[in-house]
Order: C-alpha cells, then structure tokens, then sequence
C-alpha cells in the first residue's frame, strides 16, 4: 500500500517545447533535486534547450524585442556539460577583449544556471554559443535572437568605405 501511495505523489512528467519543431525537454522531480532533461539528438538541438534554460534562469536580464545595431560586445563560449547537465568545461573562441566585465559576467551567468538539462540521448554535450551583449548589460544569444534593427543612419555611421 505504501508504494502505491508513493508512487501517486507526484505526477508523471510531460514534455513541454517551446516551439513548434523544438526539441522536448522533460522535468523530472526528485526529492532532492529538479532536473530538467534534454532529449536533443544534435549538439544544435541541444544548443536550443540550453538557450532556452538560459533565458529562464535569467528573464529580467534578456534584451527584449530586437537588438541595436551597434553592440557592446559580442562573445563566443563553447560550452561542456556531462550527463547529468553538469559543466565540465568553458572554452572562449571569441573574447570582448576591450570588455573583460563581459567575459566575467557570462562565465558567472552560465555557472549559476547550472545545473542545464541532462542530455540523455546525447550521454554529454558540446555546444557553442553567440553572446549579444547590449550597453545596458541585458543580452540575447544567437540560439534565440530577435534580430538586430539597422537604418539607414546606422549604416552613414559606421565606417564603410566607398567603392
């Protein structure tokens, strides 16, 4: 009776996307954890699911709507996690070298985010990351970018040589 009592306390799980085509990614909820979980086939899917949990983890802090044409840096992380979602590694391919708060602030914001969702049919994934990372300190990722706005005004402002 007790095991039929357990095994009612909590409700199974169902996947939840978050877009159409998007890859699921399933909650499990263990007393002493919640974890979510990736069954990405593709270091891109997987890429869209840890986007994704990313951009959960920190909702006030995303630029919202589409991003200026001049940025204040712009970072690319690859990033390891191991089965259980767990970071095994940070690799830079692309430092804001003029912006080194940038780099210590992503590294952190990646850190907290920890533990991502396990990739379970992966067994561990790498997977690379474009940072947009807007004056005001709020960011998109590549993965889920709204796109930047370009006039004709931004263009006479930057320095395009004539032909």
């Amino acid at each position: 009776m007790a095991a039929l009592v357990a095994g009612c306390s909590a409700p199974p799980s169902a996947p939840t996307t978050s877009a159409p085509g998007a890859t699921p990614v399933i909650s499990v909820a263990s007393p002493a954890t919640f974890t979510q979980i990736s069954v990405a086939d593709t270091p891109l899917a997987y890429r869209h699911d840890a986007a994704t949990h990313l951009y959960g983890k920190n909702s006030n802090r995303i630029f919202k709507g589409v991003l200026p044409m001049f940025l204040y840096a712009v970072a690319v992380l690859q990033v390891e996690v191991d089965s259980r979602g767990q970071l095994t590694s940070l690799t830079w391919l692309r430092e804001p070298l003029h912006a080194p708060e940038v780099v210590t602030e992503i590294e952190r914001t990646v850190r907290q985010a920890a533990p991502f969702p396990a990739p379970v049919t992966l067994g561990h994934a790498t997977y690379i990351e474009t940072w947009l990372w807007d004056a005001s300190g709020r960011f998109q990722l590549h993965t889920l970018t709204e796109g930047q706005y370009w006039t004709v005004s931004d263009l006479s402002q930057a320095a395009i040589p004539a032909q």
